[in-house]
């Protein structure tokens, strides 16, 4: 099959399978999110942080908790150390490597403990209404009504620092959002003729919330979740910062700045190496977010 013939066949209007429809939706969506050059710089860098977290004890030229206080402290910028030394006389560039699989670590299942509970409470919210609608979004209400860190720094207190924790307070504090999203997509799915001819089959609720409404909703989640991906960073690096989060010689960028904070006049790469991280990392996931928004969310599609 030629790749113009492949492309007619994606692109059909009328598919012949489940197979070819799903395939075409996702060809045309990748199309759209192609034509986005800063999407996909966003994808770029962010493949390029899944890169080099994966290789990061073969491209980190020291080990990330080792220094020699006596030869290598607070050593700026060179040739043998790309970003200085910090006040352990650590190497920062090997540290902020083996910081990115700390990062990935978080973002990951943060994604993966809130985007599924906030689905679930979002999508039964929506259809079964009344009471029950009503209770699961006074919940959701409780939780929006706190600044999310300020939430986390609760929960964290409450739980004890480290890195496990501090995933749990995050995931905790950022289903909400998800919540929302999901009960508004879900307020116009369940009116839709193919809803009721299930009910008329017998579907249980059950079937119906998690087999035809939460597919359907999971795009716009997917989207908010990666949109979102840049605040879960940075509110690890808060509790990182604070001495809630990863606990050292751990090299989390936000315990790393807070190491730095003492020096960041006279020995400004300590701190400005993990920071600058801290943003490239942020923007390309906030890049990415919007390709895939442009791409998946209807309503968002010129």
């Amino acid at each position: 099959m030629s790749a113009e013939t492949l492309t007619q066949w994606l692109l059909s209007e009328q598919p012949q399978s489940r197979r070819q429809a799903a395939l075409g939706r996702a060809y045309a969506g990748w199309r759209s999110f192609a034509r986005n050059r800063l999407a996909l710089l966003g994808l770029l860098l962010v493949l390029g942080l899944i890169l080099l977290a994966a290789l990061a004890p073969w491209l980190a030229p020291y080990p990330p908790d080792v220094g020699d206080l006596m030869t290598t402290r607070l050593l700026p910028p060179s040739g043998v150390h790309w970003l200085g030394t910090d006040d352990q006389g650590r190497d920062i560039y090997s540290r902020i490597l083996y910081g990115s699989r700390i990062t990935l670590f978080i973002v990951t299942l943060v994604a993966l403990l809130a985007a599924p509970i906030g689905l679930l409470v979002g999508t039964l919210a929506g259809y079964l209404g009344g009471w029950a609608d009503a209770l699961l979004m006074r919940i959701t209400d409780i939780f929006l009504a706190f600044p999310r860190l300020i939430l986390a720094l609760a929960f964290v207190a409450a739980l004890g620092p480290g890195i496990e924790n501090a995933v749990l307070a995050i995931a905790i504090t950022s289903w909400p959002p998800y919540a929302r999203l999901a009960r508004s997509e879900t307020l116009t799915i369940r009116q839709a003729d193919y809803i009721a001819a299930m009910r008329l089959l017998g579907a249980s609720p059950w079937r119906i919330v998690l087999r035809h409404i939460m597919p359907l909703c999971l795009p716009s989640v997917i989207v908010r979740v990666t949109l979102d991906m840049a605040g879960i960073i940075l509110t690890a690096a808060g509790l990182g910062f604070l001495g809630l989060g990863a606990q050292p010689p751990s090299p989390e960028w936000g315990a790393m700045i807070a190491a730095g904070r003492a020096y960041v006049l006279d020995q400004w790469w300590v701190a400005a190496g993990p920071g600058l991280a801290i943003f490239i990392v942020s923007l390309a996931f906030n890049l990415l977010g919007d390709g895939l928004r442009d791409a998946m969310d209807p309503k968002a599609a010129p």
